[in-house]
């Protein structure tokens, strides 16, 4: 008697809890898809606004600039996150299908040039990254550039990039390369912003390139100038935001048309004070001037 008693508690506090909890029917659940520059302060943005709307469910994830723009084309994602603008060919393939992308500036991000912790450089020029970054490019060595890298006993640079899905990989590429420069054969292409980071951290020889959040104590950061012999200006917030660092850019969040209902709601939220503030806890140049607690 008291074994069927006990069931009947449990069921009974079961039935309870799940009547207190949003029906899965009355949920919203906004699909957020791309940069993996963005994805940690958009995780950030969805796990704090399940306490300003327990009804609305953010679905996160990376996978590239790329990732989360096809995902707007074909029309399975409500807001793609983008590290870099929208291609003309890409909203023309979107048009086609019926998608209409409007973007949404949402931040600011220094892309940093990061070097091992014992690397004696002090500053890098557009042209150096150029010379090491750029097929047939004439720096192979840490030595073309003039420096004895401790540990690096080949001198070879080890040149770290990321895949070409990624808007990190096509913003670096415009602002460094130019146009119509292609990068050198034989990079080590990573999947994530991190994986960049991890790397070099590990390895005296190496160099690449990445979002200004995923800085450690553990690595180094270049100095850097548009032209040799110009004043350098390190990464930050700061400078991202007065885009006096010559790598700053805008993060986008792109939406099939002018945001309406959850969705507009939602990215006023992301804009307002405290998604602002959010966003700069985790390293990322806000919007505009913000007073965060």
């Amino acid at each position: 008697m008291m074994k069927k008693r006990n069931l009947f508690t449990l069921a009974f506090a079961a039935t309870s809890l799940l009547a207190s909890l949003p029906a899965a029917a009355d949920r919203t659940v906004i699909q957020n898809k791309g940069s993996d520059t963005l994805v940690n302060v958009a995780q950030a943005w969805a796990e704090h606004y399940r306490e300003v709307k327990p009804d609305v469910a953010l679905a996160v994830s990376g996978g590239g600039s790329g990732t989360g723009i096809a995902a707007m084309i074909n029309g399975t994602v409500d807001i793609a996150n983008a590290s870099r603008k929208m291609k003309s060919k890409e909203v023309k393939a979107a048009e086609k299908k019926g998608q209409h992308p409007v973007e949404h500036v949402v931040g600011y991000d220094a892309l940093a040039v990061y070097i091992h912790h014992d690397n004696p450089a002090k500053s890098l020029s557009f042209e150096q990254l150029k010379d090491v970054y750029i097929r047939g490019g004439k720096a192979t060595k840490w030595s073309d550039l003039g420096l004895t890298v401790p540990g690096c006993k080949s001198d070879k640079i080890v040149v770290v990039s990321r895949q070409n899905n990624s808007g990190t990989y096509v913003y670096f590429k415009k602002a460094v390369l130019g146009k119509k420069g292609k990068f050198r054969q034989g990079t080590l292409d990573m999947h994530g912003s991190k994986d960049v980071v991890d790397l070099v951290e590990k390895t005296p020889c190496a160099i690449g390139y990445s979002g200004l959040a995923y800085a450690t104590d553990h690595i180094k950061m270049a100095c850097i100038s548009k032209k040799a012999g110009d004043d350098c200006v390190n990464p930050s917030v700061a400078t991202a935001s007065d885009r006096s660092y010559p790598v700053a850019r805008p993060l986008f969040m792109y939406t099939n048309g002018e945001p309406t209902g959850e969705i507009g709601t939602y990215l006023d939220w992301v804009k307002s004070d405290k998604g602002q503030c959010i966003l700069l806890k985790k390293g990322y140049a806000p919007i505009r001037n913000v007073s965060c607690n």
